[in-house]
């Protein structure tokens, strides 16, 4: 059974920084594409990056480009989202996702999902 565990969310202040991590367990990932989506109530979940387990192609969201960084430790299993400068606007539960094969920025088209963190940026 694929798990995938959100660590590292909580309350920063605006212009801080947050690191969240993601552990995937249940399978091999060598063919799955890791993303990082995050939603606030009432609005569609919304794409922040993604990246490839087989090589280092990412692909991020405008509203957080050149700000977040998606990485991942293959030998841990792990993805994780290093966010820096953060804003209010920031503010959302953020969920990791898996796919197999190939990257997408398209929440429907991701096969597993984790519980989702909060991440809170007060103004």
């Amino acid at each position: 059974q694929v798990q995938l565990v959100e660590s590292g969310g909580g309350l920063v202040q605006a212009g801080g920084s947050l690191r969240l991590s993601c552990v995937a367990s249940g399978r091999t990932f060598s063919n799955y594409g890791m993303g990082w989506f995050r939603q606030v109530p009432g609005k569609e979940r919304e794409f922040v990056a993604t990246i490839n387990w087989s090589d280092r192609s990412t692909y991020y969201g405008n509203s957080v480009k050149g700000r977040f960084t998606i990485s991942r430790d293959n030998a841990k299993n792990t993805v994780y989202l290093q966010m820096n400068s953060l804003k209010p606007e920031d503010t959302a539960v953020y969920y990791c996702a898996a796919k197999r094969f190939g990257l997408s920025v398209t929440a429907n088209e991701y096969d597993y999902w984790g519980q989702g963190i909060q991440v809170t940026v007060s103004s």
